[in-house]
């Protein structure tokens, strides 16, 4: 039997709010039932939230993410996904070896700007 969910349920597990899980439906990632005012969420719902915010965590764009949940075949013949995902999580990679280096240069530069400041101090005195 599957499990049901309020949106307030979904809020506290994965301390997210009403609003960020009502924009997620209105993008069309997850899709409630309705008694009366109340969403009620399925367990696919759930599944889907939990990868959304997983994307999240490695950097994926909502768009990113949402491509990767459309590429879901339930038959388990999950290969194009996880090819997918794969070339995500590289370039992603990626990005984040140019961000250190450039973080690198950086701290670089502001050692050499630090020493010329500390030089010229020590020579007006």
């Amino acid at each position: 039997m599957s499990q049901q969910f309020s949106i307030s349920e979904l809020s506290r597990e994965f301390d997210v709010t009403t609003r960020t899980i009502r924009f997620y439906e209105a993008e069309g990632l997850l899709h409630p039932t309705r008694k009366g005012q109340t969403r009620i969420y399925s367990d696919a719902d759930r599944v889907t939230l939990k990868l959304i915010i997983r994307g999240k965590r490695l950097g994926l764009s909502l768009a990113e993410s949402k491509e990767l949940i459309q590429l879901y075949d339930p038959s388990g013949a999950n290969q194009v996904q996880l090819r997918r995902l794969l070339d995500k999580i590289n370039e992603r990679r990626q990005v984040l070896k140019q961000q250190v280096e450039d973080i690198r240069v950086m701290q670089l530069e502001l050692d050499e700007a630090e020493s010329r400041c500390i030089d010229a101090i020590n020579k007006q005195k």
